[in-house]
């Protein structure tokens, strides 16, 4: 079945009309005769967009109740059942109400995909994985609902629908966005003007990246090796000599004369002898590329300037920066080098000569023995060609001062210099080669190819022979270097690897990333079998038995068959890479990479159990703690009030009035205390299993305090509350911060001076509202500060009347059940401060959106 197409509306924020837009698409669509419904839309009550609904039909939601309260999802069941060609589903970030089968909305639409229907959806910036953390330093409002940004890549289309913030603010002002009474509020909040633009440029950039992307593989696709200059990208190149921190240096400040340029570093590894750069200094000018904002990037190449060219075309590079050469003069003469080379054959890319200190002042390195090049063997059989020839001339002119053992000598000298250039064939040739002219002009008789006597025939021999075992040793010597060189750039390039797998930098598609661009592949995509697909070898092909887990470059492959190679990571996971066939050579390096793809996966996915682990372990916890302390608690109130109505039963004792009055007084508060600790112990159960219902929405700090204060009665009588004008809203549920309040007012009563009654404030800081409850009683050490907040702690257990008991515990679970946080602090000068932040009421859309339609539901 072929797979839907994802088209994505994206916007910057909330009211620049990305549903407008998808239902518009979906209207166009539909007139033209194309099967369209909608499977989920959110409208926000907004006329102009209510509008666009008549006409298109609408496939009906699923009901769900969560908590007690009614929810609407997308029923991606029935439309899969509906078959529709283009489906129209708002708001790919929402997260579903729990007990769903699938946790996230942008889940649901790949089953949808899945099932070859076409999908139009709309996001807004602030909800990718990648700019989420940005986004709260910009706005002060996390945002907990994302969306992996590899999902929004892989569609197939992402269009922005673009609004200045100015515009944006005037729709608001119109009252095109929100209703009237939360205009003011989010014009001074989530929608000033700094806010908006900054957004607004994170959306642009992102999709800048997006097409960016679509460009690689277009050209990749198309086979386009000439550089497009539609982004500068600038290249420079390392040789891990101490000149690199001065290109590096310079190659950052060109790139940041162009915004939302990039930045790459390259380090050519060569293949035909062992490379002189060190390793530290290497991984210092990483570190350094790095934090500029740049990616370091390693490729093996025999010839430095080609793989250069090969390296900087490939990511569509603009400008490459060289450092001018460090080799003298006399060098120069024999060779253009890498600098002139490049310039030469760089086409459209500009090329920057960067001068430096270490100019003409030589390589620094020891040097080795490296593999034998083609230019190395063309020179040593141009030695052979016209050395020999002059060396027999020369000998002809001496042919009376020298003994043929002399001559032969000289012939072996000269053989064995081709040797030491050449390697084996060229020193075979020169030694058959000197063989013959010994034999012809030097051994009697003279012109002749024939031989008078044996010793003459036998030294030959010896210098044929010897010629060949010297040309093998240098050959081996130059296949053995060639090995190391190899090796060691292998080695090198799987250190780096690894080291970012364990530090945890590297996701699956950087690591394939990186695998592209050092084999100049086209595009690797990492499989997964999908479950219960069958494992035989007709269906390995198969693309339905297979899913792509991550991809980059050009066209990715379906299945293992369509690549130009595939590396086998185990029965379930197998790259697939598409472009030039890897050499043998190379397949241990690509099991390399494709087991360290699959390390950074599982790591991924682990991270991802761990995190919904962690609150079950925390409910265990709780659970444990309160099993081992109901049996104390109980049996105190209980204790007591039976104690009482024993008493009153008793007929061998009269009571008075009086005292009948203060034995009733006692069970019945003794009961109160069992009552209120058993609706805790519920309350704590069902906040750690996620069954307590939490309803957020505004809440007016100076209409619930005095709500608290009255239900504690006459012990309330003397708290004074200190409230500042203009407190803005917190955003909780009312009835949850009420019995919060009556607890901790209740403790500092308790604990407090008589002569100073408990005080309550509050203030504003950044995006939070702290609510403060000051007594000045004798405070709580230190020390015991987290003891407290564990369930049936009493400071200092010294009765059973007086503590803070469960009260504390209960607290804090509702306040950070409410998006909040509960800590102690000293009162100056003596005595506790409970601090109480929550987040102030800001009418972020999505958000208050939900909420509006929650309390509409309830209303009906």
């Amino acid at each position: 079945m072929t797979r839907g197409r994802l088209r994505v509306y994206l916007g910057a924020a909330p009211g620049v009309g990305k549903t407008y837009a998808m239902l518009g698409e979906g209207r166009r669509r539909h007139e033209r005769g194309t099967d369209v419904v909608i499977g989920f839309v959110e409208c926000h009550d907004r006329p102009r967009t209510i509008e666009l609904l008549d006409g298109l039909e609408t496939v009906p939601r699923k009901t769900m109740e969560y908590r007690g309260t009614t929810f609407t999802e997308l029923d991606m069941d029935a439309v899969i059942a509906r078959a529709p060609r283009v489906v129209l589903i708002d708001e790919l970030a929402h997260t579903n109400v729990p007990g769903s089968r699938n946790a996230k909305r942008w889940q649901d639409i790949e089953e949808v995909l899945a099932a070859g229907v076409d999908v139009i959806t709309t996001m807004n910036v602030q909800h990718l994985d990648s700019v989420n953390d940005v986004v709260e330093q910009i706005t002060g409002v996390p945002q907990r609902e994302t969306v992996p940004d590899e999902v929004v890549r892989r569609a197939d289309q992402v269009e922005l629908v673009d609004m200045t913030p100015e515009a944006l603010r005037r729709r608001m002002a119109h009252g095109n966005v929100y209703q009237a009474e939360k205009i003011d509020a989010a014009l001074s909040n989530y929608f000033r003007v700094g806010n908006l633009t900054a957004l607004r440029e994170l959306a642009l950039l992102w999709l800048a990246d997006k097409v960016d992307d679509q460009l690689d593989r277009y050209r990749a696709d198309h086979r386009i090796d000439k550089t497009w200059e539609a982004r500068e990208r600038v290249v420079v190149a390392l040789t891990g000599g101490p000149e690199g921190d001065t290109l590096i240096r310079r190659a950052a400040r060109i790139a940041d004369r162009a915004k939302g340029s990039d930045l790459f570093a390259v380090h050519v590894t060569v293949g035909d002898g062992l490379t002189g750069a060190s390793p530290a200094d290497l991984a210092r000018q990483r570190a350094l590329v790095e934090s500029l904002g740049g990616t370091y990037h390693q490729v093996v190449g025999d010839d430095i300037p080609q793989a250069l060219l090969d390296f900087a075309r490939g990511v569509n590079a603009t400008q490459l920066v060289l450092g001018a050469s460090r080799r003298g003069r006399f060098a120069q003469l024999f060779s253009r080098g890498v600098g002139v080379t490049t310039t030469a054959l760089s086409g459209a890319i500009d090329v920057h000569m960067v001068t430096h200190e270490e100019v003409s002042q030589g390589r620094r390195r020891s040097v080795r023995a490296g593999g034998l090049t083609g230019t190395r063997k063309g020179i040593a059989f141009g030695l052979a060609i016209v050395g020999l020839p002059l060396l027999t001339l020369l000998l002809a002119n001496l042919r009376g001062q020298l003994s043929l053992a002399s001559q032969i000598l000289l012939f072996l000298v000269a053989v064995v210099a081709v040797a030491l250039t050449g390697g084996l064939y060229a020193a075979l040739f020169a030694a058959v080669a000197g063989s013959l002219l010994l034999n012809y002009y030097f051994t009697p008789p003279i012109h002749e190819f024939t031989i008078s006597e044996w010793e003459n025939a036998l030294a030959l021999g010896a210098f044929v022979v010897v010629a060949i075992a010297v040309s093998v040793v240098v050959d081996l010597a130059a296949r053995r270097t060639r090995e190391a060189a190899r090796a060691s750039a292998d080695a090198e390039m799987v250190s780096n690897l690894a080291g970012s797998v364990l530090r945890g930098e590297s996701t699956p598609g950087d690591l394939l990333e990186r695998l592209r661009t050092a084999f100049g592949l086209d595009s690797v995509t990492l499989l997964e079998r999908r479950p219960g697909a069958p494992m035989t070898p007709g269906r390995q092909g198969d693309p339905g038995c297979w899913r792509i887990v991550a991809t980059v470059g050009g066209a990715p492959c379906c299945s293992p068959d369509e690549g130009a190679a595939e590396v086998a990571v185990d029965d379930d996971l197998t790259l697939a890479l598409r472009g030039r066939t890897p050499s043998a050579a190379d397949q241990r390096v690509l099991e390399a990479f494709a087991a360290q793809a699959a390390l950074a996966l599982r790591q991924h996915r682990l991270a991802e159990e761990a995190e919904q682990v962690r609150p079950l372990a925390a409910a265990d916890r709780m659970r444990t703690a309160l099993l081992a302390a109901v049996s104390h608690e109980l049996r105190s109130p209980l204790a007591s009030a039976k104690a009482a109505v024993e008493s009153l039963r008793t007929a061998e004792v009269t009571w008075t009035e009086g005292e009948r009055d203060e034995l009733l007084a006692t069970a019945d508060e003794s009961l109160d205390r069992l009552a209120r600790l058993v609706a805790n112990l519920l309350d704590m159960s069902r906040l750690q299993a996620g069954l307590l219902g939490v309803t957020a929405e505004p809440v007016a700090v100076a209409e619930l305090v005095p709500h608290a204060i009255d239900d504690l009665s006459e012990t309330g009588a003397g708290v004074r509350v200190r409230l500042p004008a203009g407190l803005p809203d917190v955003l909780a549920d009312p009835a949850l911060l009420e019995r919060v309040l009556v607890n901790l007012i209740s403790n500092a009563v308790r604990y407090g001076s008589a002569e100073q009654p408990v005080l309550i404030t509050a203030s504003v800081h950044a995006d939070r509202v702290e609510l403060r409850v000051v007594d000045r009683g004798p405070g709580i050490p230190e020390v015991e500060r987290d003891h407290v907040f564990l369930p049936f702690q009493r400071l200092g257990d010294r009765d059973n009347d007086t503590g803070v008991g469960l009260g504390l515990a209960l607290s804090r679970g509702l306040v950070e059940a409410m998006g909040g946080a509960l800590d102690p602090e000293d009162t100056p000068g003596g005595g506790l401060t409970m601090l109480v932040t929550l987040p102030a009421y800001i009418p972020e859309p999505s958000l208050m959106s939900h909420l509006d339609s929650v309390q509409e539901r309830r209303g009906r």
